[in-house]
């Protein structure tokens, strides 16, 4: 025996060798043994179990202490006892420490060998109480997976009763403290089987012992709500969700969302880790219970949470869409979270960005799964659009990604949304985590929505377009802080020079709203032009009489612009318009309104039996002009009312970035829809010939002629004797419905020229006009030129060339919500006719437009946000986007050599060559404003450091989630080749 000892010991032996030694120890323990020999067989055997130099003695001593034990099991049970196995536990085996795997190891060889003795019963006791201490002593996965395996086969070493929930609850938290900081797919693989022997023995434990499952998910909620910024824990506590009944989501996420012990921080905290399982690749019903809490924060109406947990981990959730083993689930997710995130598009917007990205990917990575996926992704998307339309310079490519894939119908799309929804919607948004944007590559500045003001913002930055307009304003030098040209003044001089990617205009939308306006309403765009234009016309002609009637006093408007620190702005010396009795060396009194946007009709009326003719002519800033009714299937517009004062009823309100939750759940009969027909699409002039046409005075209409003293038949219309230098055509984009009593939006397609031309002629000396120059600015209504059967008439005029400067969008199904956005460039001397194309033809000898036009010079205006577009894209965009159509047109005028469109002189000084300086006051408005911006900047930076440490993404390797999938070679790659589900590198971690 002694040699054979020697043997067992010894390195210098063949493996042959070793091998016939191994056989002659297995055949002598069959033989008479003394206990001696025993004792130090088994002492020798887990010397090499435990402390062997290679895995061959290892093996060794296994098969060796098998043996013996077999046939001495007395002698064994008097080596393995309780004490043994305490010392092994708790101070290991010579150099091995008592953490070492191999311990577990070996006990539980030895407690396979002693099941049948009655001493293992006190070895199982000694055991329950050392788990436990081990698992509290917060063991790494390997050791956790060992001591896992060896009580699944040995449930008897599990603590019971107190001591078991104890057990499970330290066991659910050592789980929380299993990092993975491995690259190597075997290693990956290596922790995730790891992870999962630990979850299905709290799976075990949990049915066979019901009472230490809800004590354990309360440790998860612990763990997973905690605000330590020092603790971080794994995304392995995804391994338990799928082990917990589903039946219980109900009960638990109720009494969960109702506890009014749970803070607001705890709970984003444990919704934001809980998206993170998104990531864990072998876990189930983790998007089941994210929704299900998701749902009850908003039954609940904790809608702080779930903007703040939306906005944060939005981008997360769309990443996961990458990996084919956890896609599914982030997709049911995501469109949870997109579909309920109704009060905004800032969500969405989000995600925008790597959508055809995404659809590339699906489209070529193989996967028979991916096709499928494809339309599930793509009838999100299709929603998501619908929900926040008017935003064509997002959507587009979006739009050309997926054009020959199936679209959902509308109702289908509205169904979904109106299922979605919030139960509320929440008035304070200031708490979402808002990513901080430069200003945009344009160099624009956007306007903030301060609630419904994409009405303001849309006509600001259609002012800001007219490039004289916004010259004029800034060349001039105010006095009165409280005059509202001087808000407007500094609000132009903030979007030309802020470092702000956008700017919240507040002061001038209390100054400019007008009264019957209520705060935070939708509100009609025309309307509020009108209004605005009337009021600045009228600000400068009180100060004018105030001027007149006191000399000596300094006008509030200097319109020489005599300092010495700014340029002088160009005055207009040419004649009025309006009157012929001026020389065109006398002052032009018309205010600045009236220069440039002011125009002049005169209205005729032929009595059809006497052929007297009368005459009155009015000023206009606009042009209201209808539809014809055939074009609007059959819908006559609206009729003139005289006691219209405050709302037009042509109105097209708008302010939301998504639109009225009456307007999506409004029935399908209240969105008029144009028969298809063969018919060319109405065009711009088409209307403008339409609203000038001859009108027949007959019947109810009968003209009271005083000249036959009755009522007659006669003939009324309308010409332009007087062409603004800025031209403002408003669409009135309505019908009514005579039977339903309902106003309905008219959604035709109208082509925009770049260039058209507008009929006018010189007035007739006879004309009795009904107001003068001196007089206030009358605006007319969109209700001036309606209700009229009209009938075609040419009249031979001069056409005044114009070219297209702004359009002001409005998408919206209905006539009463909606959003606003604006599209403009600048039109100055150098470059007044560049478009891509033209609807109406110059006349012979004018010049041709420059085909040649780069799509950089249109610009998109959508409340914060500024981006270049085409003019293609607005000429197309009521094709791509049915609800969008154009509602405020602005073209500029066309100065031809050799033509006086107006009767006066050729140059009537409204062009200004150059953008002015900024005047000191204005100057240091913005250094102060931009100072303020640079600070607001740091703070933030700070602010996103002390976020970023306690961050709750663990596992992002290739850096962050918006980088390309890991494993790929582009945004179309999905990850690494070949392996599909079974490559764990795809696993995502």
């Amino acid at each position: 025996m002694d040699k054979i000892l020697e043997g067992l010991v010894s390195s210098d032996h063949s493996v042959p060798v070793k091998r016939a030694i191994i056989k002659k120890v297995v055949e002598a323990a069959e033989k008479g043994v003394t206990e001696e020999q025993c004792q130090a067989l088994f002492t020798l055997t887990t010397r090499l179990i435990l402390v062997g130099e290679d895995a061959f003695q290892k093996q060794v001593g296994f098969q060796v202490l098998e043996a013996y034990a077999r046939y001495h099991r007395p002698e064994f049970e008097r080596y393995f006892s309780k004490d043994f196995v305490l010392s092994l536990l708790q101070q290991g085996y010579s150099q091995l420490d008592h953490k070492d795997p191999a311990i577990i190891d070996y006990i539980h060889c030895c407690l396979r060998l002693l099941i049948s003795c009655p001493s293992v019963l006190e070895i199982f006791s000694v055991v329950q109480v050392e788990v436990l201490r081990m698992v509290c002593e917060r063991p790494d996965p390997a050791l956790c997976a060992r001591l896992s395996t060896m009580l699944s086969d040995f449930v008897q070493c599990i603590p019971r009763d107190k001591s078991g929930v104890l057990f499970c609850q330290q066991l659910v938290r050592t789980i929380s403290y299993f990092h993975c900081f491995a690259s190597q797919e075997r290693e990956l693989r290596e922790y995730v089987g790891q992870v999962t022997k630990v979850s299905t023995l709290l799976q075990n434990i949990w049915k066979s012992d019901p009472t230490t499952l809800l004590p354990s998910l309360q440790e998860v909620f612990a763990i997973i709500s905690s605000i330590d910024p020092s603790f971080d824990p794994s995304i392995a506590l995804a391994s338990l969700v799928q082990h917990i009944p589903v039946q219980m989501i109900t009960v638990l996420i109720k009494s969960l969302t109702t506890d009014q012990n749970v803070k607001d921080a705890n709970m984003t905290k444990a919704l934001c880790r809980m998206i993170d399982w998104l990531s864990w690749p072998l876990a189930q019903h983790v998007d089941t219970w994210v929704i299900a809490l998701l749902k009850g924060l908003a039954a609940v109406q904790k809608f702080t949470i779930l903007i703040d947990v939306t906005l944060l981990k939005i981008e997360l959730v769309f990443s996961r869409l990458w990996y084919p083993i956890v896609r599914q689930g982030a997709l049911t997710v995501l469109s949870h979270m997109l579909l309920s995130f109704q009060h905004s598009p800032e969500a969405f917007h989000l995600v925008v960005p790597h959508v055809v990205h995404l659809v590339q990917s699906l489209r070529t990575d193989g996967l028979p799964t991916s096709k499928a996926f494809l339309l599930q992704f793509t009838e999100l998307i299709h929603c998501m659009m619908y929900q926040y339309s008017g935003f064509p310079d997002l959507y587009d490519h979006i739009v050309e990604a997926i054009k020959d894939l199936p679209k959902p119908g509308e109702e289908k799309i509205k169904l979904v949304l109106n299922q979605s929804a919030w139960t509320s919607q929440s008035n304070s948004f200031a708490s979402g985590h808002l990513k901080e944007a430069g200003k945009s590559e344009t160099g624009k500045t956007g306007l903030v929505n301060l609630g419904n003001t994409c009405y303001m913002n849309s006509i600001i930055q259609t002012l800001f377009m007219a490039t004289d307009f916004r010259r004029h304003v800034l060349s001039l030098h105010l006095n009165g802080s409280n005059m509202l040209m001087k808000k407007l003044q500094l609000l132009f001089a903030f979007l030309a020079h802020t470092q702000r990617a956008a700017y919240a205009p507040r002061n001038f939308l209390e100054a400019s709203r007008p009264p019957w306006f209520n705060m935070g309403s939708q509100q009609d765009c025309s309307e509020y032009l009108r209004f605005l234009l009337d009021r600045l016309h009228e600000e400068e002609k009180t100060l004018q009489v105030l001027e007149s009637a006191q000399p000596k006093v300094s006008s509030h408007i200097e319109r020489n612009g005599k300092d010495p620190t700014c340029q002088s702005s160009p005055e207009d010396t040419g004649e009025s318009s309006l009157t012929g009795g001026e020389t065109m060396h006398e002052p032009d009194k018309r205010t600045l309104i009236e220069r440039l946007f002011g125009g002049k009709l005169i209205t005729s009326i032929r009595c059809m039996q006497c052929n007297s003719i009368s005459e009155k002519g009015e000023p206009f800033t606009d042009l209201s002009l209808a539809f014809c009714p055939s074009a609007t299937a059959q819908h006559r517009p609206e009729g003139p009312s005289e006691e219209a004062k405050g709302l037009c009823q042509g109105s097209v309100n708008g302010g939301s970035e998504n639109p009225d939750p009456g307007s999506v759940k409004a029935p399908a009969n209240s969105v008029h829809v144009v028969p298809v027909t063969n018919e060319p699409p109405l065009s711009v002039p088409d209307l403008v010939n339409y609203f000038l046409a001859p009108e027949i005075l007959d019947e109810e209409n009968a003209y009271f002629c005083e000249k036959c003293i009755s009522l007659q038949r006669a003939e009324r219309s309308l010409k332009v004797v007087s062409a603004p230098e800025y031209l403002i055509l408003t669409l009135l984009r309505f019908s009514y419905d005579a039977k339903c009593h309902v106003r309905r939006k008219i959604l035709d397609n109208v082509t925009i020229p770049s260039l058209m031309r507008l009929p006018v002629q010189a007035p007739s000396t006879s004309t009795q006009c009904s107001s003068s120059t001196s007089s206030p600015l009358q605006v007319d209504s969109p209700e001036s030129s309606e209700n009229l059967a009209k009938k075609g008439g040419d009249i031979p005029v001069q056409s005044v060339p114009y070219v297209l400067c702004s359009v002001v969008m409005h998408s919206g199904v209905s006539s009463e919500s909606g959003h606003y956005y604006s599209y403009g460039r600048n039109i100055t001397e150098s470059n007044p006719s560049t478009c891509s194309s033209l609807s109406v033809l110059p006349e012979q000898g004018d010049p041709l437009p420059n085909s040649g036009q780069e799509a950089r010079d249109w610009l998109l205006f959508n409340d914060s946000r500024v981006t270049f577009t085409s003019f293609q894209s607005v000429q197309n965009i009521t094709n791509r986007f049915p609800k969008d159509t154009a509602y405020v047109l602005m073209y500029r005028k066309q100065e031809v050599p050799g033509q006086n469109i107006n009767g006066g002189p050729k140059e009537n000084g409204m062009r200004v060559s150059a953008e002015p300086p900024l005047q000191k006051e204005l100057l240091d408005a913005i250094i102060k404003d931009n100072k303020l911006y640079l600070q607001e900047q740091e703070l933030n930076a700070r602010t996103q450091a002390l976020q970023a440490s306690s961050s709750s993404c663990s596992f992002r390797p290739n850096g962050s989630d918006d980088n390309n999938p890991p494993g790929s070679c582009g945004p179309s790659g999905g990850g690494g080749g070949g392996g599909g589900f079974n490559t764990i590198s795809r696993l995502v971690f």
